[in-house]
């Protein structure tokens, strides 16, 4: 008897698979921290020595977000696309760019907490606001799922964006980029980027759909700009160029509303 479903038809599903399997990898390295996380210089300057593992969970989840993007266009290729696959990407991404950003952003609060007097004894009630982005993440993922007026723009930020941006953070400090090193490594600063993800992203604001469905200028120049931006932004800031692309996305979806909805 032949089954109702080829084995061919199940590759976007294993593409999806391979997915949660890189968030799940990237949760282990970023919960492995090293012994080392702060250098006292004699000038007195705290210099932070983020743990190499936490910066493998972010490339991990970059691949991941290549290996999702996949998934779809490889379900549109083989005509395959199904309640099935739209439930399983929305499962993977809730551990990938919910649950492994969530742990970033909480081993970054320590790593804060650990540069002052005493923080190494830090409250975990402290810690626990990274916490937010993955509650978030599933409550957007659940919206969208249940939702059918998401095909030309969405309501709230997509769950990988917001991953994403935070994802890079470890590698904006890992290779110092623009000595910004410390910036990151600012509880307050972290807890603003917690607090205002998780809100860009269970919010009904209109964000763009990034798929380009015809080819004309009137319909697509958000679109095109963010692209131009992007590839601007891409060589000329390194690894800070993600999280200025997402503030640039946010701004044009906000900017040209009327013509994305």
């Amino acid at each position: 008897m032949q089954s109702k479903y080829p084995l061919m038809k199940q590759i976007p599903n294993l593409f999806t698979l391979l997915n949660l399997v890189l968030g799940c990898l990237a949760i282990v390295f970023i919960l492995q921290t090293g012994e080392t996380i702060v250098l006292l210089q004699q000038e007195g300057f705290s210099q932070v020595a983020l743990p190499e593992k936490i910066t493998w969970g972010s490339l991990l989840i970059f691949s991941a977000a290549i290996v999702d993007f996949l998934d779809g266009f490889v379900a549109r290729l083989l005509k395959s696309t199904s309640e099935m696959g739209k439930q399983l990407d929305s499962l993977a991404d809730v551990v990938t760019f919910g649950v492994a950003p969530g742990l970033i952003l909480y081993q970054l609060l320590r790593i804060s907490y650990a540069q002052e007097e005493n923080g190494l004894d830090i409250s975990l009630a402290w810690l626990l606001p990274a916490l937010l982005v993955p509650c978030a993440a599933a409550w957007r993922l659940a919206k969208f799922n249940l939702s059918t007026d998401q095909q030309v723009s969405f309501r709230g930020v997509p769950t990988p964006a917001a991953g994403l941006v935070i994802a890079s953070i470890p590698l904006i400090i890992h290779f110092q980029t623009f000595n910004l090193q410390m910036t990151f490594i600012n509880k307050w600063l972290l807890y603003s980027i917690i607090i205002l993800l998780s809100f860009l992203m269970v919010s009904n604001l209109p964000i763009m759909n990034l798929k380009i469905r015809d080819m004309t200028l009137r319909n697509n120049f958000a679109r095109y700009l963010l692209i131009v931006i992007s590839i601007i932004a891409m060589f000329t800031l390194k690894w800070f160029a993600v999280p200025a692309i997402f503030i640039v996305y946010v701004i044009l979806s906000l900017a040209f509303k009327n013509r994305i909805t």
